[in-house]
């Protein structure tokens, strides 16, 4: 079993990543860092005898911890990553990992020196899905791809919450623009060239952005923000049929999580709402941390993703 502990009671970890460890295979939840008892309440009515850890230094000197979770504000996440794996613990880290992508040098190299795994926590790489989508373009089904489009959009007008901050690394695209990024890039194996972008700013964090994207044999388009109706959507466009995925990120939660495609006159559809995007996620970090099995997203493929937001802000208008 790789024993996990949770570093923060962040809401993600409360109701998505503590389930899914306990859910996943090999895996058990054992310890928490929370500085106030309150917030790590939830997490022990989950696990009953979780030991609790008034401090984020203390769980990475428990002895009985393998591998920890971060989902801490963006701007610590470098810094806490980094400190983990020294303390011989593996990490898997909330997006955005880091800020900008040669902060994502850093972390390869501590990856290196200290033989701990070190990943990003993007579940999408994990959902089969994307593994059918991959699959559908990889065969031709529709044809040669021709554009992609994408939305990820919701609600958060607390003024107050991080996200609103500029000076902890908040923003929608850091937030939800990154997932129609990776999951392009993902199931085409390709890397924008160039990059165009109109950005609504507010308290110097983007709350909207229009993204338009030239790869090499396709061009893309997304929008996201965390200020609108909450909205997700991606279509792949081909010169001989269509590929649409109606919750492509947070299924169900969004809608029912079906991938639709037309080749011709024939549409086929699959659906799947039964899938923990998260424990698989947890299961495949088990499997790369203890036999070296390739992690579908390594710091190499998050490198390239933070490269993207990167260059987005650079090129807005």
């Amino acid at each position: 079993m790789m024993r996990w502990g949770i570093m923060g009671a962040a809401k993600i970890a409360r109701t998505d990543l503590a389930p899914a460890i306990q859910l996943a295979r090999g895996a058990e939840l054992v310890a928490i860092a929370s500085r106030d008892p309150a917030r790590a309440a939830p997490f022990q009515a989950l696990v009953p005898g979780l030991r609790v850890h008034g401090s984020y230094q203390a769980l990475l000197d428990d002895p009985n911890v393998d591998a920890v979770y971060i989902p801490l504000p963006n701007h610590l996440h470098v810094e806490w990553s980094i400190k983990a794996a020294q303390a011989g613990k593996h990490v898997l880290c909330e997006k955005p990992i880091a800020l900008l992508a040669g902060q994502i040098d850093t972390l390869i190299a501590a990856r290196e020196k200290t033989g701990k795994l070190i990943a990003e926590a993007f579940m999408v790489a994990h959902h089969p899905q994307w593994s059918r989508v991959r699959a559908l373009l990889a065969d031709g089904v529709i044809g040669r791809l021709e554009h992609v489009e994408g939305s990820f959009t919701y609600t958060n007008r607390d003024l107050s919450n991080i996200r609103h901050s500029a000076e902890m690394g908040g923003g929608g695209l850091r937030d939800v623009g990154v997932y129609p990024c990776i999951t392009t890039r993902m199931v085409t194996g390709a890397e924008p060239e160039r990059l165009h972008a109109d950005i609504r700013f507010q308290n110097g964090v983007d709350i909207f952005a229009r993204v338009w994207a030239d790869f090499p044999d396709f061009t893309m388009s997304f929008y996201c923000g965390m200020m609108q109706a909450r909205r997700q959507q991606m279509v792949f466009h081909g010169q001989d049929g269509w590929i649409t995925l109606s919750a492509p990120f947070n299924g169900p939660v969004y809608g029912d999580t079906c991938v639709e495609w037309k080749a011709g006159d024939l549409v086929q559809m699959e659906r799947f709402n039964e899938i923990n995007q998260y424990a698989l996620m947890i299961e495949a970090f088990g499997d790369s941390a203890r036999n070296g099995t390739p992690f579908p997203c390594p710091l190499e493929m998050s490198r390239g993703n933070q490269a993207m937001i990167d260059a987005i802000f650079e090129n807005a208008r």
